[in-house]
Formats: structure tokens, sequence, C-alpha cells
């Protein structure tokens, strides 16, 4: 066997053949084994592929040579065929079929496909029968650089704090290479920087950039933006590589490098005197050259003789000192106030700046004088009257003075929206307070008033004050029983059993509490049945002097007790307790007494006995209503016996729709006439016809009406009608008719066959029935 060669020649590279040839040889192997008489031999395949190699994007006009395949089953006769199959066989790769030429038809790129796989095999010109196996081979691109890097990115966008270090980093940028990294430096990237010099520089492998400058140099109130173009080379940054370019905006982010500062050294603002607490004076304004928090600042008062009569504040959204007035001013007093104002960042950043970074301003107030209202040398007065005080006492005086340097005269009066029973009155010059009328500390125990001063000259200047008056209580009320006590005793009980515990109240209210003495009346201890046991503690206990009482002899006695207080001067009443006798059982609890005690009791009050009246007429009405709905439920039905149906004959003068007629009589009718005839009213009209009453309407009805009138004749005469109304139909063709009557009450009886054919000349709406019985016999078996 011969050797078959397989290669590429690469002018364009200055490789030689030898370098780049793919060889494939032949190899023949025989095995001989002895068994029994057969020798045998095996043989493997004619040729061996590696693979062969292609340069991407050729330019040339005619196809690009790959190599030769050749086998040596081809004897030079022209009877061997090369046939190429795989990936773009006959399309991008063609063989001459006679010599075994491999081309490539057009320019190929490798970063679209990197390599195809093929399929060669060669056959026998006349009789199509492969002459090799068919073996699989690679045709390789080789790559060139034909792609300049790409950026991830068009535009990156960085940041950086200001005052940053040499070399802080800042942004990392990437760019990719289409080209083969195996192959040559192609793929292999240096980045530079071709503008931002020289504040930034780029690290030349990993394409991070930092800062090339030092803390003084970056400072973001100098410059805050920056924008850096970055290269990215191929070829190692070699000469002939390409290069892709990228920007990068770069922006400084602020730190608190800066202290505020007052835009003024000194401040001047006035206020009147008769501004309220809160009320704003004037703003002060500092600048900051930071941004964003780092320029928030804060305004305190550090010094001045208004320290205590302003306070000083931010204002959140504009950032400027805002003062404002704390306790009243008064011009008269102090016509202008001084005070230093400091300013500083609420949050402070010790890499540059100190604790002392603040800044310092002179505020002057000046406190202008208004012609004020007069004024009370009291907020509010409280006064205190003895509720027994005679009409024209003085209560108490108010003073006003006009703060004002006219000092004008000031003159009272009494505010009488606040006084509407006119109880008290004012002097008008000197505010003497006093009563107009008698006052009772039991009904109102304070009166608030309120009392004007007004000035002379100008009656608008007026100012208002609250006047408290406190009545004080004196001794003037009885007392009493807390309630009306009512009792009983048993007719058999024994001498100083106590019946019932009795308690005092006095509308008075003493400064020691109340203190209440009990006893009999005077007029009651001579042959008294009870006695009064004063039990120390404003409470006292009824006794009874006798073992045994009679309520046949007398059923009710009263009791009367005396009640003092205990202050001055001393006051007392006389209550009276009823006692009642009533029969008691052996445990002593009451069983029988009088009618008038027996009526009195709680049980059996007037409120209780209505009570129980209407309870018992609600029971009346509900066995009143149940008896009268249980007889209607037993009320006979019209027709007791399911035998008791009257035969009523319906008609209509309708051809009737077969299956489609879903609007039919309702037999129930006939069962119920009387419910038939109330719904009769309401039923819906068939829409296949015209309503009934229209038809009668437009025809003579004079033998309707007659036949009519003979049937309720009939039926009023007839002594078997029932004795309740009932409803009696009738069907009534009248006169006219084609069809004569269609009623099987009058036909016979007889079983004969009938005749039919009449039925076809009746017209289209008797169509249907003709053909129903006009139709032999031997159209139904």
């Amino acid at each position: 066997m011969r050797t078959i060669l397989l290669g590429v020649v690469w002018l364009c590279m200055g490789l030689s053949l030898d370098a780049l040839s793919l060889t494939g040889q032949k190899i023949e192997t025989v095995e001989t084994a002895i068994r029994g008489e057969k020798l045998l031999k095996r043989v493997r395949r004619g040729w061996m592929w590696n693979q062969f190699f292609l340069q991407e994007e050729y330019t040339g006009s005619d196809y690009q040579y790959i190599g030769k395949l050749q086998s040596d089953q081809d004897h030079g006769n022209g009877l061997v065929k090369y046939v190429l199959s795989g990936e773009g066989a006959g399309t991008i790769f063609v063989i001459d079929e006679n010599n075994g030429d491999l081309h490539a038809t057009r320019r190929l790129d490798r970063e679209e496909k990197a390599f195809y796989i093929l399929k060669a095999t060669v056959v026998n010109k006349r009789t199509g029968q492969k002459l090799e196996p068919e073996t699989e081979f690679t045709v390789k691109l080789h790559d060139i650089n034909d792609n300049e890097p790409q950026f991830n990115k068009e535009v990156y966008t960085g940041s950086v704090p200001e005052r940053s270090d040499i070399g802080t980093s800042v942004i990392q940028v990437t760019a990719t290479d289409a080209d083969d990294s195996m192959y040559g430096n192609s793929a292999k990237l240096v980045y530079s920087i071709s503008q931002g010099h020289p504040y930034f520089s780029v690290d030349p492998n990993t394409g991070m950039i930092r800062t090339a400058l030092g803390p003084g140099d970056m400072d973001r109130e100098q410059r805050e933006h920056y924008q850096v173009v970055i290269e990215a080379k191929d070829m190692a940054g070699q000469r002939g590589g390409l290069t892709g370019t990228t920007v990068v905006n770069i922006t400084l982010t602020d730190v608190n490098d800066n202290p505020p500062r007052f835009a003024q050294s000194i401040y001047q603002f006035r206020v009147p005197e008769s501004s309220k607490s809160g009320t704003p004076v004037g703003r002060i304004q500092a600048t900051d050259r930071d941004i964003g928090k780092n320029a928030e600042m804060y305004f305190t008062i550090v010094s001045g003789d208004g320290m205590d009569m302003f306070e000083i504040s931010t204002d959140k959204d504009t950032q400027e000192g805002v003062i404002t007035v704390s306790k009243p001013l008064d011009y008269e007093r102090k016509p202008s106030y001084t005070v230093e104002i400091q300013v500083q960042n609420t949050q402070m950043d010790p890499r540059f700046m100190s604790a002392g970074s603040k800044d310092m301003a002179t505020v002057r107030i000046a406190v202008e004088d208004v012609d004020e209202p007069p004024l009370f040398d009291k907020a509010s007065y409280l006064m205190e009257l003895k509720e027994d005080a005679a009409v024209g006492v003085a209560v108490g005086s108010v003073s006003a003075m006009d703060p004002d340097g006219a000092h004008s005269m000031v003159k009272y009066s009494i505010d009488r929206r606040t006084d509407m029973d006119h109880l008290f009155n004012v002097h008008p010059g000197n505010g003497s307070v006093f009563l107009l009328k008698s006052l009772d500390r039991e009904e109102t125990a304070w009166h608030n008033i309120s009392v004007i001063a007004t000035e002379f000259n100008k009656p608008r200047q007026s100012s208002h004050v609250p006047v408290y008056i406190r009545l004080l209580d004196i001794n003037d009320n009885a007392p009493t029983f807390a309630t009306v006590y009512e009792t009983f005793v048993c007719e058999r009980t024994k001498a100083g059993q106590g019946i019932q515990t009795v308690s005092a109240v006095d509308a008075d209210e003493p400064s020691a509490g109340h203190k209440f003495y009990f006893s009999l009346a005077p007029e009651g201890t001579h042959r008294s049945n009870f006695t009064v046991r004063d039990n120390g503690d404003n409470t006292a206990s009824i006794l009874t002097r006798r073992a045994s009482y009679s309520r046949l002899h007398q059923s009710v006695y009263l009791v009367l007790v005396v009640i003092t207080d205990g202050e001055y001067p001393m006051q007392s009443s006389t209550g009276t307790l009823t006692v009642r006798v009533c029969t008691c059982d052996r445990e002593g609890n009451m069983e029988l007494c009088n009618t008038e005690a027996l009526s009195s009791s709680p049980g059996l009050s007037t409120g209780a006995l209505i009570a129980i009246l209407l309870c018992a007429i609600i029971l009346l009405l509900i066995v009143v209503l149940f008896t009268a709905l249980k007889r209607q439920r037993k009320q006979e039905p019209l027709i007791i016996s399911k035998e008791d149906v009257r035969d009523n004959v319906v008609s209509y003068n309708d051809e009737g729709g077969g299956e489609e007629d879903t609007q039919a009589f309702d037999i129930g009718a006939l069962r119920h006439p009387d419910a038939a005839a109330a719904l009769e009213e309401s039923a819906k009209q068939r829409r296949d016809i015209i309503p009934t009453d229209t038809l009668m309407a437009s025809r003579d009805n004079g033998d309707v009406r007659e036949f009519i009138n003979q049937r309720v004749l009939e039926n009023d005469c007839n002594p078997t009608a029932p004795p309740y109304d009932s409803l009696a139909t009738y069907a009534y063709e009248g006169a006219g008719s084609v069809a004569e009557s269609l009623s099987s009450l009058g036909s016979a009886s007889s079983e004969a066959e009938q005749d039919y054919h009449y039925l076809s000349d009746w017209g289209p709406r008797f169509r249907k029935l003709a053909d129903l019985y006009g139709a032999e016999d031997s159209d139904f078996s």
C-alpha cells in the first residue's frame, strides 16, 4: 500500500507545508491463524484524518484551497469519485470529485462558527458502490484580529467622596474581544486613559479606575463632575491592535468639610410690644458650601440680655434661624434687647472640621411701643362671700392701669354675659365688686364673672379679667330624714326590740363635717310606745317599749323624732316614722297587716299593679289571636269530596301547535273553577291568535247572549244545583262556522267509519287535521 498525504498550504502565514500538513497512512494488518484449514485476514480502513486548518476572512476572488483528499483506491483511471457530506457540504465546502481537492466557496468568520465537521468517502463511478468507509474530519478556522474590543456599557457612572486619598477605587470597566484568546494576542486587552488626566488613572490589566490626585486637589466645591474616556486595545497594546472606548462620568460626593457661615455679622429686627408668645421676630440666614445632610445646621442663643425673652429654632426647609418671642414684652420696661447667636452643623466630620467650627452673629431687637389696653395687676381674682351677706356688701376689688406712657384713666364694668341675673356690680372708679341680690350657697356655690377695664379716652382699648366668687356656708338648713321611713312591728315582740335604723342629711356643708343628734319629740314622750336611741354615728335606732301590740286595737303608730345638728346657730327638725302593727311568724317575718299596710307594701304598689294588668291584657290578646287562626284553618273547603267535580268544556278557535304549544290549557282549572275565574283576568293571552273578546266584538253576538241567558235561567231553576256559587262554562261556537261543531258531545257513538276528506276543503288552518284523519288505514299499519 502507498501513503496518502492531506494538507493545507498556508502561504500568508509563512508556514511550511510540513508544519501543518495532515497525513494519513493506510495500515494493513494481516493476522494469520490456523483454524482448521482456514486462513483469516482483517484489513482496516484506507485512511486516517486529523483536521484541516483554514484562515478566516479570506478576501481572494477564487475559491480558497483547503487541502487534498486521496485514496489508495484511486488508481488514476477515472473510476473513483470523491463524495463530501456534513456541515456546509456542497454550499460552503466543495470537493473535486475526480481528484479530491477541497475548497471553501466563500469567506468564513470564526466568530460566527469556529469549525465544521465533514465526512468524505470514495465510490465507484460506474456502480456507485463505496470503495472506502465514510470517514469524519474537521475543518477548523484560524483566527485573525478582526474584532475590536467592546465595553459592557457605552457610558459608565461612578462616584467617589471628595478629598479621597490617592489610589481610591472609583469604578471598574470591563471590555471583551470576540477574537480567539487561545490564538496569539488578538484578544489580549490593555486599558489606558485617554481623557481624565491628571485626576484619575486606570489599571491596564483590570480596568479599575482610581483617583490620581490627593485630598487637597479633589474638592467638590471647586469641581463636582468629571468625564473620563477609557480605551481598551487588543494585541496586548502593540501597534496594529484594534481599540474600543467608553465614557465614564464620575461625580465627587460631598463630605462635611465646610462649616456654616453667617451672611452678615449683625442683624437688626423690630417687634411690637403687644406680640404674644410664639410670634416670629425675624429670620437669620447662614450659608454652607456643603449639600444635603452635611449642610444641615442649628442655631442657639448663647448670650445677651434677651436670652429669656426670645427663642430661636431652625426651619428644616430653608435652614434659616427663626427668632420668636417667648415672654411678654413691655416697651415701657425695656425698649431693646441684644443677643448673640451661634450656628453650627448638626453632623460633624472630625476628619475635616474641629468642634470649634462655628460662627457667631449679633442680633439687636427693638421693642416698638403700641397703644395697649389697660392691664390688670392679676391674671385672675378669687373672692369669698358668706351666703347670708346683705345686698350692697363689698365682695372685693380689682385694679388695672394703662401701661402706656400717658397713663390714661380707667373705668370698670361687668360683662353681663357672665352675670345674666345681675347678682353683682362693680364701682366704675375704684373697681370694688359688691352684691346686688341675696345669694344661697345651696343653690349655687360658685359665681364666675368677668370684669372689663376700659380707657376713658379710648373706649376701644379694653381688657377682661375673670373673677371667681366662692360663697361661704352658714348653718341655715335644718337636718332631715335621709328618706321616708316606714316599718312594722309584730303583735308579739319584746320590749327594747329594734325595729328601724334612721339617718339624716343636711344641705349645709360644715368645715368639720356633719354631727346629728336624735331624740324623741317632747309631745311623744308621754305614754310613748316606742323610744329613740342615738347611736353616736349620725344614726339612731327605733326601739319598742312594750312586749305586745294589737293590730285590731291600733294598726298604725307615728313616731316623732327630733333631729338636731351641731353647728351654730343650731338647726333642728322633726321627722315622722310610720310603724304598722302586723301578724308575724315565730321568726319575726311579717304575715298579715291591715288593708292600708298591704296596699302600701312594696309588692302591691301602683306600678306593680299596672305591670300585672298589662301582662294580663297581652296574654288575653295572644289567646284571642291563636283561637282566630285555628278557626280559620278549620274552615271546610269549597269542594268537600273529590267526586264533587264539575265538568267544563273549554274551547278556543285555534288549530293547536302540537309539541310546540307551550301554553296549553291547565286541567287544574276544571277542578277549581273559582280559581280559574280569578286567574282568567290576569292570564297571558295566546300570541298566535286574536283575543276572543275582540272576535266577539267584531261579530253579531245576539245569539250568544240568548244562549247564555237560557243557560243561566236553567241553573237558577234547577233544584239540584249546589247552594253555593259555582262557575259553569259552556262551549258555543255560534253561527257562521265553516267546520260546524267540532264537539264530541253531540257526535254519534257509532264505531262506523267516517269520511274525513272534507277537512281538506276547510283551508290551510285545518291541513294538519286533514292529514291526520284523511290518511288510509294502510298508512297506520
